[in-house]
């Protein structure tokens, strides 16, 4: 019945769409409280607090390639589960769901190991300073003790909303966010832990959000199950997966590959002032992004759903709708940034040097943000439908090849402002390019 409830060929396609896009964006929103409550609980915490947010923003970028590394197997298993959902291949489905959460365990358990090992001197190249050192150790040591619970939540959530349970995964990110917003305060201020507190919250809220997928993904409402027997790896199963994962991934690696460059320049050219500034730019970014990320990912299943079942005018209205709403919604956005600059920033911080140097750089950073919801439409239409050499070719072309760069050049032209410029920059080279590539080899075929 929960598989006949769930066939995204029938019915509205809009509507699918819809019906998944909002439990997924309210789940992305709710799973951004994870860092977002953490810096501004840790941006008002004691007299040194501007130090501290500066140290939880030195290890943003190893957070990011933890979470890449559960892209790789989420984003990569989850589109080729819908494939073989509308093929009628239940069966091979449910394999590659339980390849991907072995999968998911054996790069936790390495992940962990090499984060401590590493994270003396990562952290250093990154760009913490003596004074923001402390911080930035404190917080990731706590951190990747709680890595499994990430993989497991981000990775295996992707099949949960990829089965139509869109309320389910949402769910799933509601319950852990939840129990941060509780303990951090109890964490940070009560228990005087201060940056230690915020990341052991956050760990505790991911290790119920992990238990909560796991729980589900075993149970009798779901349509295809987490068991032993399927666990086993096959070498050709699970080169489908990282495959086309890659895409994900490298867009999460090269997220954190700048984020690397930007502190390191920063730290060069402006110092822990405009280090603080970029931690809060991508905040507000990652809140700003999450309904065009919710949309677009809500639209693989659908997509590759309906185009494993050769209901190739579907798929085309699927993009259509898609890359409308990304792209209204994306424009909104910009506006609101250039108009209301330090309402955002405040939201993070009371410093007025960081807010008198935030303003021009966020103007600088959003101008043409419109551009960059097209590269996540291109982006999700070529992982929907498993085309992994296109996906992963522009997921490293606007960070890899043009961002990181052009970080690195344009200080020498423009001076610290140079940083923030390469943004721009990028989503008009990369973000066009994806799209109209797109367009041309993939819409106009189908």
């Amino acid at each position: 019945m929960a598989a006949a409830k769930n066939d995204f060929s029938k019915g509205s396609i809009i509507k699918n769409m819809i019906s998944l896009a909002i439990p997924m964006t309210l789940a992305q929103l709710i799973t951004l409280l994870y860092n977002i409550v953490d810096r501004v609980y840790i941006g008002r915490f004691g007299a040194d607090a501007s130090n501290a947010l500066t140290g939880m923003g030195v290890c943003f970028p190893v957070i990011s390639i933890i979470m890449a590394f559960a892209n790789l197997v989420g984003m990569g298993g989850a589109p080729l589960f819908s494939i073989r959902r509308g093929e009628g291949r239940t069966d091979e489905a449910q394999k590659i769901m339980c390849t991907s959460f072995t999968l998911l365990l054996i790069f936790s358990a390495a992940l962990t190991v090499a984060g401590f090992i590493a994270k003396g001197p990562v952290l250093r190249l990154l760009g913490a300073s003596d004074a923001t050192f402390p911080y930035a150790d404190k917080y990731i040591s706590a951190y990747l003790l709680g890595t499994i619970f990430v993989m497991i939540s981000l990775g295996m959530n992707t099949f949960i909303n990829a089965q139509g349970f869109g309320k389910i995964g949402m769910t799933t990110v509601v319950l852990g966010a939840g129990l941060n917003i509780l303990l951090d305060p109890v964490f940070i201020f009560v228990l005087k832990l201060g940056v230690l507190g915020a990341a052991v919250a956050t760990v505790i809220s991911q290790a119920a959000s992990a238990v909560w997928t796991f729980v589900f993904l075993t149970g009798r409402r779901t349509i295809c199950r987490i068991n032993i027997s399927d666990m086993r790896l096959k070498s050709a199963r699970v080169k489908s997966i990282l495959t086309l994962g890659m895409a994900g991934f490298m867009m999460q690696v090269t997220n954190g590959s700048v984020q690397m460059v930007c502190n390191a320049t920063l730290a060069k050219w402006g110092g822990d002032v405009y280090i603080g500034v970029m931690t809060i730019i991508n905040s507000v970014r990652e809140v700003l992004w999450l309904p065009i990320l919710g949309l677009t990912n809500s639209a693989q299943p659908i997509i590759g759903f309906n185009y494993g079942a050769a209901q190739y005018g579907r798929v085309k209205t699927a993009i259509r709708f898609m890359t409308a709403v990304v792209v209204v919604f994306s424009c909104a956005t910009w506006a609101l940034v250039v108009l209301f600059p330090k309402i955002f920033l405040g939201i993070f911080t009371a410093d007025p040097e960081i807010l008198s140097v935030g303003v021009r750089c966020m103007h600088i950073y959003f101008f043409g943000f419109f551009l960059m919801a097209l590269q996540a439409s291109g982006q999700s239409v070529f992982t929907g439908l498993g085309k992994s050499k296109q996906a992963v070719f522009f997921s490293v072309l606007r960070k890899g090849i043009i961002v990181i760069p052009l970080t690195i050049i344009l200080p020498y032209i423009f001076g610290v402002d140079g940083v923030f410029i390469a943004e721009p920059v990028s989503n008009l080279i990369g973000g066009g390019a994806c799209f109209l590539t797109m367009y041309l080899t993939v819409y106009r075929k189908l």
